[in-house]
């Protein structure tokens, strides 16, 4: 048991990591916005891309890469509890789309007001905390019940090759994103971000964000 120990000691400082990305990043755009009303397509875009880097980072953890497939394969009964799990993740996703399309069709982006895009943030964050704690309460608890043996072993061998590929590769695609404060005053709204605003908007029209199988 001291490597079913070892694997969940690793995912929960996994998830503490995330928990404090996703408030760092709520606090922040709350604390850029409170004073207003309106929003330009800067501070669209730069929400958008932090929500979307923060939404597909999910579907790197070592919960969702690894110990779920050996849930899944351990038993059928957890197929209920991880249905519950993919609905908070999608119902994150309607936040992520609901920024994007804002951002992606708008000419005059002050449609979205300052209160709805907290709103939306407040949103997405909600119920990736919600999925979270569901995860640490009730999906630890079962995998512990239904993973047995030699299975403990191959998932710890996975989680120590994941770190090292993490460490090798920390700008790369298979990682978590962790938000970072920025230096500047990214939500100014100055014509240099205006102008990569309008580029992000092509890319996530182009490419909108799809829930996972």
């Amino acid at each position: 048991m001291l490597t079913a120990t070892y694997s969940l000691v690793s995912l929960s400082v996994e998830q503490a990591s995330i928990r404090l990305s996703l408030l760092a990043f709520q606090k922040y755009m709350h604390v850029q916005l409170r004073h207003q009303s309106c929003l330009s397509l800067a501070q669209l875009e730069y929400a958008g891309d932090w929500l979307s880097r923060l939404y597909q980072g999910g579907y790197w953890r070592k919960v969702e890469m690894y110990l779920i497939p050996a849930i899944r394969e351990a038993t059928p009964l957890a197929d209920g509890l991880l249905d519950e799990l993919n609905g908070l993740h999608h119902a994150a996703l309607e936040s992520v789309h609901a920024v994007q399309q804002r951002a992606g069709a708008a000419i005059d982006s002050s449609g979205l007001q300052a209160e709805q895009l907290c709103a939306a943030i407040d949103a997405f964050c909600a119920a990736l905390l919600e999925r979270m704690e569901k995860e640490e309460r009730e999906l630890f608890a079962l995998a512990r019940k239904v993973i047995v043996g030699e299975a403990w072993f191959a998932i710890a061998y996975q989680f120590l090759a994941h770190d090292a590929q993490a460490r090798e590769a920390r700008h790369g695609k298979a990682q978590v994103h962790t938000f970072i404060l920025p230096a500047h005053d990214t939500l100014a709204g100055s014509e240099e971000s205006a102008g990569t605003g309008s580029a992000f908007a092509q890319r996530v029209t182009a490419q909108p964000l799809r829930a996972k199988a």
